[in-house]
């Protein structure tokens, strides 16, 4: 979303040098401060609720947190909402037409007539996601900022990914962990092969899922890479019914992130979205 023509400060008003990036989803909220010249993490907040919001709860907790949090009530240089809901689906570049955007999502989303859908391009694969972002967070933000930039987590995620994997010919697993829910990414000869959401509650219902995708695919658990990341780690229940089923379980290295405070790979999206 952007405001049009942009207005020229004089030189003697120092810009500011912060990029804010807010994750939103309805089970729960994160920050991301960068300070664009030092390219350090300025702050970074995650939180999770005991239950899904609904969209004005979720803006409700959200004004909250701008209210509360001196980290937040700056000037920025760019502001990002990614919006990481399973209101989303993805179509090839060659086969998308902006005017079948209720078409795409009907088939594998529950939406509304009222609904707004947009799209992302992912263009480093030449894939449009298609997808609904809650409309009265951004009305908020652009109240608050002026223009900003939207897109969906799926996005972000894809992108990395196959930044990641440009050079790999062999089938490779991606799963990225949040709270209640994880993406599974599959690259192959250098392909988005498989993207998709799942909802998942015990470890069970997580390696069903894992399993149940290989199998889909062709992909003998035996010989193909999987890689975790988000919010696990190797004393994990999930990693280790992933170890106990697939050989080859890796965790990723903090180094492929494009900005991290830590050894981890939480807030996968959230940290390679500016």
């Amino acid at each position: 979303m952007e405001t049009g023509q942009k207005i020229i400060q004089s030189n003697n008003i120092s810009e500011p040098i912060n990029e804010l990036s807010i994750q939103v989803n309805l089970s729960g909220l994160s920050f991301f401060v960068l300070n664009s010249v030092s390219s350090k993490i300025d702050y970074l907040e995650s939180v999770n609720f005991d239950k899904k919001q609904t969209p004005k709860e979720l803006l409700d907790q959200l004004i909250h947190h701008f209210n509360t949090s001196e980290a937040l009530n700056n000037e920025f240089s760019k502001v990002t909402v990614i919006h990481c809901n399973e209101l989303a689906t993805l179509v090839p570049k060659p086969l998308f037409d902006e005017t079948n955007l209720i078409d795409y999502l009907k088939f594998n989303s529950k939406i509304l007539k009222t609904d707004f859908i947009t799209y992302d391009q992912v263009k480093i694969a030449d894939i449009m996601v298609v997808y609904v972002p809650l409309v009265n967070i951004n009305n908020f933000i652009f109240d608050r900022f002026g223009g900003f930039e939207y897109k969906h987590s799926a996005s972000i995620l894809i992108n990395r990914v196959l930044t990641l994997e440009k050079n790999t010919k062999q089938p490779k697993m991606y799963v990225n962990i949040e709270a209640s829910h994880f993406e599974i990414v599959v690259i192959k000869n250098n392909f988005l092969q498989f993207y998709n959401r799942f909802e998942f509650i015990t470890k069970e219902d997580f390696i069903y899922y894992l399993l149940f995708t290989a199998e889909q695919l062709q992909l003998n658990p035996e010989e193909f890479p999987l890689v975790l990341m988000g919010s696990i780690d190797k004393s994990d229940e999930l990693y280790k019914i992933a170890y106990k089923y697939i050989r080859d379980v890796n965790l990723l290295n903090s180094d492929s992130m494009l900005y991290s405070n830590d050894s981890s790979s939480k807030n996968f999206t959230l940290l390679n979205s500016l």
